[in-house]
C-alpha cells in the first residue's frame, strides 16, 4: 500500500504526523509525506532518518487558515494534484480539510484537526467577522468536507462542530489521537509542581490563568506547543517570577528530551486551553503519570472523563482552588495521576490509533473497487 500524507510543521499536528507515519512505515506501508508551512530544520526531521519506505517532500506553501494562504492554496493544490498523478498512491491521508476536493481519482481521507470558525467561537466567543476572505475560507472548507471520501475527527466534539459550522460530510467517523507510551516515563520520582504548555500571550492556550493567583506549588510554563530542535550549545530562555507566594518559571522552547523530563517530574499538568482540538500535551502528561487539571470545556470532558479534575471554564480562581486541593491531598493527586495514566493506556495509544486508521483505509479502498 502507498499512502500520500499531508501535514504542517506547526504544533501538535506535526507530533501526530510523526506517530502516524512511523506506525505506517513499521507496518510495511510506503509513505510519501508532504509538509506545508515553515520548512523544518534537519534536527526536527531526524526521526525520519531510519524510516525505510518514507519519501519526504517539504514545501513552504502557506496554510489555508492564514490570511495570505488563498493564493498559496491554488499553488499547493496544483502541486499535490501533479504529485498524485506522478506517484499514483493508493490513498490520500490529508491533514488539511481544504484538500478534500482535490480533482484526483484516489480515495481522499481528510482529518479535521481544527478550523478557524470553531477556534474563534471557543476563544473569542463569536464567529469571525464576515468578510471576503472568510467567505472564501468557508467555501473551500465546506467543499473539502463534502467531497472527501471520508472525514475523520479526533473527537466527537470536533466532528459535531464541523457539521454545524460547514456541512455534513458524506461519511465521517471519530479516531482519537494517540501517542506511544514508551516515549514517556511514568515511574520517575515526582516533584510537587505544576506544568503547563503554551505561549503566555496565546488566548487559546490561556496559560496566563496560572499567573493570576498564588499557588502553594511552583509552576513551570513552557512557551511552545511543540519541541524545538536539539542544539549543540544549549539555549536558555528561562524567566523566573518569584514573590513570597508566587513562584512561576517561564521557559522557552524545549527539546523532546527536556520536555519528557519536565513531564516526568511534574505532579500536576494544567490543561488550561479554551480550544485544544489535537490534545497532544495533556496526553503526553498523562503517559508521564501527571494528574490532569483541565479547563471544563466539552472536549476535555470527552477525552478525560472522570480521569481528570476540572476547574470552572476559563476561571483562574477555580484553577487555583483545584491546585490548592491537590497540593494538600497528595493521595488524591496520586490517584488522579494514576487515573490519567490508565485512561491514556487504555484509550489513546498510537497502536490503537493506527489500527483504526488501517481499518478505515481498507474500507475506503474496498468502496473504490466496488464503485469502479
Amino acid at each position: 500500500m502507498h499512502i500520500l500524507v499531508t501535514t504542517d510543521t506547526l504544533g501538535g499536528v506535526w507530533t501526530y504526523t510523526r506517530e502516524l507515519v512511523t506506525g505506517l512505515v513499521a507496518r510495511g506501508v510506503r509513505v510519501t509525506l508532504v509538509s506545508f508551512g515553515e520548512i523544518p530544520l534537519p534536527q526536527q526531521t531526524s526521526w525520519m532518518d531510519n524510516l525505510r519506505g518514507l519519501d519526504y517532500r517539504p514545501t513552504g506553501f502557506r496554510l489555508d487558515w492564514m490570511q495570505e494562504g488563498e493564493q498559496d492554496l491554488k499553488d499547493s493544490s496544483a502541486y499535490l494534484t501533479a504529485l498524485v498523478r506522478e506517484l499514483k498512491p493508493d490513498l490520500l491521508h490529508l491533514n488539511h480539510i481544504c484538500y478534500g476536493s482535490l480533482p484526483v481519482a484516489v480515495p481522499r481521507l481528510v482529518v479535521a484537526h481544527g478550523d478557524m470558525v470553531s477556534w474563534s467561537v471557543a476563544v473569542r466567543g463569536r464567529e469571525p467577522e464576515e468578510n471576503r476572505w472568510l467567505r472564501w475560507y468557508r467555501d473551500v472548507t465546506a467543499r473539502g468536507l463534502a467531497q472527501a471520501n471520508v472525514v475523520v475527527a479526533p473527537s466527537v466534539w470536533m466532528l459535531d462542530t464541523i457539521r454545524t459550522s460547514y456541512v455534513w460530510p458524506r461519511r465521517d467517523t471519530v479516531i482519537y489521537n494517540g501517542r506511544n507510551p514508551l516515549l514517556f516515563n511514568p515511574y520517575a520520582s515526582k516533584e510537587d509542581s505544576v506544568l503547563a504548555v503554551g505561549r503566555p500571550w496565546d488566548a487559546g492556550k490561556q496559560v496566563s490563568l496560572l499567573t493570576q493567583y498564588t499557588h502553594p506549588l511552583p509552576v513551570c510554563i513552557v512557551g511552545a506547543d511543540a519541541p524545538t530542535a536539539s542544539w549543540k550549545v544549549p539555549i536558555r530562555a528561562d524567566v523566573k517570577v518569584a514573590t513570597q507566594t508566587l513562584r512561576v518559571a517561564l521557559k522557552g522552547p524545549q527539546t523532546e528530551t527536556q520536555m519528557r523530563n519536565l513531564y516526568s517530574r511534574a505532579s500536576i499538568f494544567a490543561a488550561t486551553s479554551r480550544y485544544d482540538a489535537v490534545g497532544m500535551t495533556a496526553l503526553e502528561a498523562a503517559f508521564s503519570r501527571c494528574a490532569i487539571v483541565a479547563n471544563d470545556i466539552p472536549i476535555f470532558r470527552e477525552i478525560w472523563g472522570d480521569a481528570a479534575l476540572y476547574f470552572h471554564a476559563n476561571d483562574a480562581a477555580s484553577l487555583a482552588e483545584v491546585i490548592q486541593r491537590l497540593s494538600g491531598e497528595r493521595d488524591l493527586c496520586r490517584s488522579f495521576a494514576n487515573r490519567a495514566y490508565q485512561r491514556a493506556r487504555a484509550c489513546f495509544t498510537a497502536k490503537r490509533m493506527l489500527d483504526e486508521y488501517f481499518l478505515l483505509y481498507h474500507e475506503a479502498l474496498r468502496a473504490q473497487r466496488v464503485a469502479a
